[in-house]
């Protein structure tokens, strides 16, 4: 059992006690995670999201740049435990050298502050996923969840969580660096954004992508989870989605409090399975990111999980995966105005237990956007832009 989680909130958490003189790193702490429950929790790899919050920071990019400094230094620190990944060899790498595997993304798109310029240099800073918005318009698209603030960055009143936003999809520079983005070999996660954004980056992109901490709507009818027909589709353009253990977001309200409970998660799991198959489930915890109400209080529980889906029928037999080869020879490595177009993705085996099928099915998904920048030649702003910096 392996487990591949695919966001965490753990270095905004860092970086935030640092800012208020609070000792805090990530070998160990009183977090979510750390290091010494990850090695408990038997992990494989986690991604370690850059969260950043428009409310608490004014100069995001700047804030982006200083958070990304924190997390190398925390990887370097703790270099005998973890290690980054950067390519899907990366992972194969670590795992064989016994070290847990570190993902570097992005959650909130505004962070780059609209420039096709830093999103290049995020990327050569080591992020490979992107959240295209947190809970605010960002000039990119709209998030599902409508919040008021005041001038002092306040909530005002309550929001709806029950109505998703079918209107309001991406902007055109949310278009823009939608193809920025898979030119790169950055993967779009669509967490957060609004049901109308979802649509238009299933019709406009034209590789995979994740949910990287949603859940079932039918299950729980909260606005950032997703409906049947949504997860349908991700699923068949070979997306992923991962299982948020928010308790908001995992069971409905009872007595006016909710708590997540490893039953209810389940739910949400078979669920999914049962509309859209296995292979789109991976796990997407949102640790240091959601309250502490929840059975799985750290990342250290997580196997309680994996106990329970074997009561549930689920096993760690292997599944066959006959004639599953992904050739691509639609990628493009600029090099000195020559393009080298070759890519080839085997479709690994995988494991049907959840832990197994995130590895996989996250993995050769990592794979797949990882070797290789997708571009053809074409007369646009991008590629005039790409060409320049490259």
């Amino acid at each position: 059992m392996k487990v591949v989680d695919m966001h965490c909130d753990t270095i905004g958490a860092i970086f935030e006690k640092r800012s208020k003189g609070i000792v805090c790193n990530l070998r160990k702490n009183d977090l979510h995670l750390d290091i010494n429950k990850m090695e408990q929790g038997n992990y494989l790899m986690q991604n370690f999201a850059m969260f950043i919050d428009f409310r608490r920071y004014k100069n995001t990019y700047k804030t982006l740049l200083e958070m990304i400094e924190c997390y190398d230094k925390e990887i370097s620190d703790n270099g005998d435990k973890i290690a980054k990944v950067l390519k899907y060899e990366d992972i194969v790498v670590n795992e064989a050298n016994g070290k847990i595997s570190s993902l570097l993304t992005l959650e909130e798109g505004g962070a780059i502050e609209g420039s096709l310029e830093n999103l290049q240099h995020i990327y050569k800073r080591g992020i490979r996923m992107i959240t295209l918005n947190w809970n605010y318009p960002n000039g990119i698209g709209y998030p599902n969840v409508k919040i008021n603030v005041d001038k002092k960055g306040e909530i005002i009143g309550k929001p709806d969580f029950t109505k998703p936003d079918k209107n309001n999809g991406l902007t055109s520079w949310g278009f823009e660096l939608l193809e920025a983005m898979e030119y790169l070999g950055i993967i779009p996660d669509v967490s957060h954004l609004s049901d109308a954004g979802f649509y238009d980056v299933l019709k406009h992109s034209k590789k995979p992508f994740v949910a990287s901490h949603s859940n079932a709507r039918s299950i729980c009818n909260h606005v950032r989870n997703m409906d049947d027909e949504m997860i349908k589709q991700l699923a068949h353009k070979g997306g992923v989605m991962g299982i948020n253990f928010c308790a908001d977001f995992i069971s409905s309200e009872k007595n006016g409090y909710t708590f997540g409970t490893i039953s209810d998660t389940i739910e949400h799991i078979k669920y999914i399975r049962n509309i859209a198959g296995i292979d789109c489930i991976g796990l997407g915890s949102d640790y240091d990111g959601i309250p502490g109400n929840i059975e799985m209080k750290d990342c250290s529980y997580i196997p309680m999980l994996a106990d329970e889906l074997l009561k549930h029928k689920f096993t760690y037999d292997w599944k066959q995966v006959n004639n599953i080869w992904w050739n691509f020879t639609l990628a493009t490595f600029y090099l000195k105005s020559q393009f080298k177009i070759f890519f080839n993705c085997h479709l690994r085996e995988y494991i049907s237990t959840l832990w197994n099928i995130a590895y996989t099915q996250f993995s050769s998904f990592i794979r797949f956007h990882f070797d290789y920048f997708f571009a053809i030649k074409h007369n646009t702003a991008l590629w005039r832009f790409c060409k320049t910096h490259n």
